[in-house]
């Protein structure tokens, strides 16, 4: 399968939450509302939060897509990804590099093929 990359560099089609959506495996896709809930002490994430078809695929299917600023923003902007701006890195993907640091690695290697 050809990798779905966010705009914020994250490979979605990587995700549990992707994967499980797309084998439409309710199990699995509880397995990961469980292991999100403690990994981000967030004891609000449901199945229904985390379905999802990856950040590219349109209109809002999970609530993290909603309320995403790199993803708002890419839209906007109409780039493929946050690798194909202008701005290039900016202050909202500096704040994500420093606890995700595969979105930027991710981001940097597609702009040097550009």
């Amino acid at each position: 399968m050809e990798k779905i990359i966010a705009y914020c560099g994250l490979v979605c089609s990587d995700c549990p939450a992707y994967i499980a959506t797309q084998a439409n495996d309710s199990a699995a896709l509880e397995a990961v509302a469980a292991q999100w809930r403690e990994a981000y002490n967030a004891p609000d994430i449901t199945v229904a939060a985390v379905c999802c078809d990856g950040c590219l695929s349109g209109p809002n299917k999970c609530s993290h897509c909603a309320e995403c600023e790199i993803r708002a923003c890419g839209i906007a902007r109409g780039v493929l990804n946050c690798a194909h701006c202008a701005d290039y890195a900016c202050d909202k993907l500096q704040r994500y590099f420093s606890f995700a640091p595969q979105m930027q690695t991710m981001l940097d290697q597609i702009r040097q093929t550009l």
